[in-house]
């Protein structure tokens, strides 16, 4: 019996909160599968590998057809390929994930079979796609602390303010501003720039960004 290929894209973004008290949620956009096996079910978008083309044109392609979402970059995350995670045999899906900001994710089509869910109140999903979607939440959370990663919900440039709120949705914790401050201003990752926000009624922010020539632990395209 052979081994099928398949891919998948786990996509975060944070979205808008329904309650404006929260300052937004860790999201995915999901699809709801048609077909059997797991018909009406949610899965993360992909689908069979094309001999014709790369996996991550694949992985991009599918992701594209499914939720009119095209992240600039598509990182290879991890193979599942455990014998017992389809009912039609061998499937080894090799999965990528990405990082858009908000103003991207709105543009995501949704309808009837495409929706965007809260990262951490998944429904239960088709085939092994909760236990992927928990690799890529333990990935995002750790890499988070020690990498660039931030900068893809961001933007070029942030304030501090707008950085902490990345780490507090996504790693789900409340950090005191003060002590925040002080771990990145004595971190020679992020830099002060020339730059402060314009047109707020108060002292404007200074703008920070990622100094590139800092070598980190993670030296990847996310930084």
């Amino acid at each position: 019996m052979g081994i099928d290929l398949a891919v998948s894209t786990v996509i975060f973004a944070i979205r808008p909160a329904s309650d404006p008290a929260e300052r937004g949620i860790l999201s995915i956009p999901l699809v709801r599968r048609t077909r059997e096996p797991f018909a009406g079910r949610w899965s993360l978008p992909g689908g069979a590998a094309d001999e014709a083309e790369g996996l991550a044109d694949t992985a991009a392609r599918k992701l594209y057809e499914t939720t009119q979402l095209a992240p600039a970059y598509l990182e290879q995350l991890y193979a599942f390929g455990d014998t017992d995670r389809s009912w039609s045999g061998r499937v080894v899906s090799v999965v990528y994930w990405a990082l858009v900001r908000a103003e991207l994710a709105e543009q995501a089509a949704e309808g009837e079979n495409v929706r965007w869910f809260p990262a951490d109140e998944l429904p239960e999903l088709a085939f092994d796609h909760n236990r992927i979607v928990e690799y890529a939440l333990w990935r995002l959370r750790n890499k988070l602390e020690y990498s660039r990663i931030a900068q893809a919900f961001l933007g070029e440039t942030f304030t501090l303010t707008q950085l902490r709120h990345v780490h507090e949705i996504v790693r789900q914790v409340s950090l005191d501003p003060a002590n925040f401050r002080r771990q990145i201003e004595s971190s020679p990752a992020v830099v002060a720039t020339d730059e402060v926000v314009s047109g707020g009624r108060h002292r404007p922010p200074r703008l920070y960004r990622y100094d590139t020539t800092v070598q980190l632990a993670d030296n990847g395209p996310l930084g």
